[in-house]
C-alpha cells in the first residue's frame, strides 16, 4: 500500500464521521412558550373541514364541519377548544377541554372516554399537521377515522 492510500484509508473513519454527525443534527427546537402560542395561532377562528368513517359501515361520511372559535390553554396539557356544535339548524357554543399532547412538533389532541353533554362520550386521537388533521374515534360502541383539513376563517 502506498503512502497516498494509507493516508486516504486513515482519513475515511474520519471523513464519514463528520457526515454522519452533520446529517444526524436537528434543527433547534422552539421554547415551550413559542410552541402554544404557534399552536394557540394555528387552531384559533378555523373550521376543521373533512370526512369519518364507520367501522360497521362502508365509505366515508358527506362532509363534516367542526368550527373552532379560540383555544387557550388551561394548564399542564389542557387546552380550552371554544367550539360551536351545530344541531339541525343551529349552532351551540361548547367550551371542552382536550389534552394536547406533542409528538416532536406535532400537537395531537388526546381525549379518553370524554363526556360532552348532550353529545355522548368519546375517545379520540387526532393529528394536526400543516393545515391538515387525520385520527381515530370511538363512542359507545361504534369508531372509525376522521380526516380533513383546517380551514381559517369558514
Amino acid at each position: 500500500m502506498n503512502q497516498s492510500s494509507s493516508l486516504l484509508c486513515g482519513l475515511f473513519p474520519f471523513l464519514l464521521v463528520v457526515l454522519l454527525a452533520g446529517c444526524s443534527k436537528r434543527p433547534p427546537s422552539t421554547n415551550e412558550a413559542q410552541r402554544n402560542q404557534n399552536f394557540e395561532q394555528m387552531m384559533t377562528g378555523v373550521t376543521l373541514v373533512g370526512h369519518s368513517t364507520r367501522f360497521d359501515q362502508e365509505g366515508v361520511s358527506g362532509e363534516e364541519r367542526y368550527a373552532i372559535d379560540k383555544v387557550s390553554k388551561l394548564a399542564g396539557e389542557t387546552w380550552m377548544f371554544q367550539t360551536r356544535l351545530k344541531y339541525g339548524s343551529h349552532e351551540i357554543p361548547v367550551p371542552i377541554p382536550l389534552q394536547i399532547q406533542w409528538a416532536g412538533d406535532t400537537p395531537v389532541i388526546t381525549m379518553t372516554d370524554l363526556a360532552i353533554p348532550g353529545v355522548g362520550t368519546y375517545t379520540a386521537r387526532v393529528l394536526l399537521y400543516r393545515n391538515q388533521y387525520a385520527g381515530t374515534w370511538s363512542g359507545g360502541s361504534v369508531g372509525g377515522q376522521v380526516f380533513g383539513k383546517i380551514v381559517r376563517g369558514q
